[in-house]
């Protein structure tokens, strides 16, 4: 993100004359605007073989220091996920998580301890909701088993190398808050650490929606996730377990699982030109439960996205390619979801504001 330009409250005309407006602070302002060119094989029977979209197009606001604290993201987006059909940005906010997708309040009384209440980033996984948020594009095949954003309640607390959240929550943005994420970390120093996630759905809900599945809304996830990131190189291999309990009332005729790993890497060949890599593999237990590719189904996948940035402007090309094995046919690529594997082609234009 490119340096924000700062407001100063305290000094707006409508504001300068009223009592503790010298506290209000300063809040930073943010954007970032890119556009999307699309092409794959093998599409789905409702996807297009190529296509051009918005992928960002976010004002974003927030005041990062004091008692309190905000945080306010507000625009357009699209969900582009591999493995799976691409959900444009006017479907991505009428049907995931309308135009203002992230937005808090943080209570910080003390540099250790904060609490935040609203739309959140989850805690789970290792990738992040939003293409500018990523060193790739796409997001990834143990992605596609994760929540996204929250709405909820999280406390956050810091003493040395070690940190930890706890958050309260509606899981995958559905109705029923009934999920309790967690978060633990330790920072062996600078450049190494290990963060424990898990979190899990201890009541039920049977409604299920496209924002909400509900066999994924109903289930437990688990990370293991290691960071290496000392120039010119970051590096983050993780694990990830999902469990899905036996429920005949969402479909879940047996308990099942999936289970998979991943290596992120980027690599920084100039201050202006890096190279991003991810490799991963998930498969799935079970004979009647479909978490993937068909029930017991397996799939691995490669991504290369090399990155130029100048100033500014940012252009990044993507190349990735999905193999499913064990899978269903009916269930995987193609307009008649007989096909095992997947490449794309992307290319990603942006300016950061």
């Amino acid at each position: 993100m490119a340096s924000p330009t700062v407001v100063d409250l305290s000094t707006l005309p409508f504001l300068a004359n009223l009592p503790g407006a010298s506290d209000l602070g300063k809040i930073d302002l943010n954007g970032v605007a890119s556009g999307i060119g699309m092409v794959q094989n093998h599409a789905d029977l409702y996807d297009k073989t190529a296509r051009a979209d918005v992928s960002n197009a976010f004002l974003i606001l927030q005041k990062p220091d004091g008692i309190v604290q905000f945080y306010l993201q507000v625009g357009a987006y699209d969900s582009l996920a591999l493995g799976t059909p691409y959900v444009s940005a006017g479907k991505a906010v009428s049907d995931l998580y309308g135009p203002l997708p992230v937005a808090y309040l943080k209570i910080a009384p003390t540099d250790n301890f904060s609490i935040e209440a609203g739309n959140l980033p989850t805690l789970i996984g290792a990738e992040y909701t939003f293409t500018f948020e990523n060193i790739n594009v796409e997001r990834g095949l143990l992605w596609n088993q994760e929540n996204a954003v929250n709405r909820g309640v999280q406390l956050n607390y810091n003493q040395g190398p070690v940190s930890a959240s706890l958050s309260w929550n509606n899981g995958f943005y559905s109705d029923s808050y009934t999920w309790l994420t967690g978060s633990l970390a330790y920072a062996f120093n600078s450049a190494n650490s290990l963060s424990v996630v898990g979190g899990g759905n201890l009541g039920y809900d049977k409604h299920s929606s496209f924002v909400a599945p509900a066999l994924l809304n109903n289930s437990e996830i688990y990370n293991l996730i290691y960071t290496y990131s000392s120039a010119p190189w970051i590096i983050q291999p993780y694990m990830q377990w999902t469990y899905v309990p036996k429920n005949t009332a969402i479909g879940a005729l047996e308990s099942t699982s999936t289970i998979g790993g991943a290596v992120l890497a980027s690599y920084a060949v100039t201050d202006n030109f890096f190279m991003a890599a991810r490799a991963e593999y998930i498969g799935s237990t079970g004979n009647s439960v479909n978490l993937l590719y068909g029930p017991g189904s397996e799939a691995w996948s490669l991504t290369l996205t090399p990155t130029y940035q100048y100033k500014q402007f940012f252009v990044r090309p993507e190349v990735s390619y999905v193999q499913a094995m064990g899978y269903t046919k009916g269930d995987v690529f193609g307009s008649t979801g007989a096909h095992p594997a997947q490449v794309r082609g992307l290319l990603e234009l942006g300016l950061l504001l």
